[in-house]
């Protein structure tokens, strides 16, 4: 909630506009992407691409190579990006969902703090809608979304996030092994089935009991190799 990410880079244009110009350069014989954390409001958006088209600008005419144009993302990590996930759908080039902090921003809850942490509910319906609005609204616009944070390694969210239409994972490389496994042994239609099951539950207790009772079912006894591995 302090200076920092896209905040920092619009009030220190100077730093931001250096790493602009590397990455553009970099996109010149490869393939970068620009994610851009704690967007709250369509204005820092804009305000980072017109900067963005600036930086090439400049790269154009001093004759360096450089990519023309870059895919600028945005982080749903805050209530408001949220709830304005239509608007921000129709000016980005795809979505991440950072769940570390939404879910910390939506409940009101620090993980941190050993006397609340118990109310960290990545099931929460209140979480669960938000994310069904933000990947919504991304699909009507034909734009990607990712999830990253720990609910991405979560193997009881991980059917749930599946069903929920998520295009991909970003995960700790200690996970991504196991996360694959998980994922293969999993159909399509019974995380759709699971997700309508886990939507219809007024309590996060009552969710992650559906959620974590259809894996130990589906996996039929392999679901607490995963869970342990995982970490959960």
């Amino acid at each position: 909630m302090g200076l920092r990410a896209v905040r920092y880079c619009l009030r220190h244009q100077d730093v931001f506009r250096t790493q602009l110009r590397a990455l553009l350069r970099a996109g010149a014989k490869g393939n970068p992407a620009l994610l851009l954390p704690l967007i709250s409001g369509t204005a820092e958006l804009e305000a980072v691409k017109r900067i963005v088209d600036e930086s090439a600008a400049e790269l154009r005419r001093e004759g360096a190579p450089h990519a023309e144009k870059i895919p600028v993302g945005v982080m749903i990590e805050v209530p408001s990006a949220v709830m304005i996930a239509d608007l921000l759908a129709e000016r980005a080039d795809f979505f991440s969902i950072g769940t570390n902090d939404l879910v910390q921003y939506l409940l009101a809850v620090d993980r941190g703090n050993t006397q609340v942490a118990h109310l960290y509910e990545p099931l929460h319906p209140a979480v669960l809608r938000a994310l069904q609005q933000v990947i919504e609204c991304a699909r009507r616009k034909g734009i990607s979304v990712a999830v990253c944070g720990e609910v991405a390694a979560d193997p009881g969210c991980l059917p749930v996030l599946l069903g929920l239409g998520v295009n991909s994972l970003s995960a700790a490389p200690r996970f991504v092994p196991v996360i694959k496994r998980l994922i293969r042994r999993l159909r399509a239609e019974d995380c759709r089935k699971l997700v309508r099951a886990v939507a219809a539950a007024d309590d996060a207790s009552v969710a992650n009991r559906l959620a974590f009772g259809a894996l130990f079912e589906h996996l039929q006894g392999e679901a607490e190799f995963y869970v342990t591995l995982i970490g959960g």
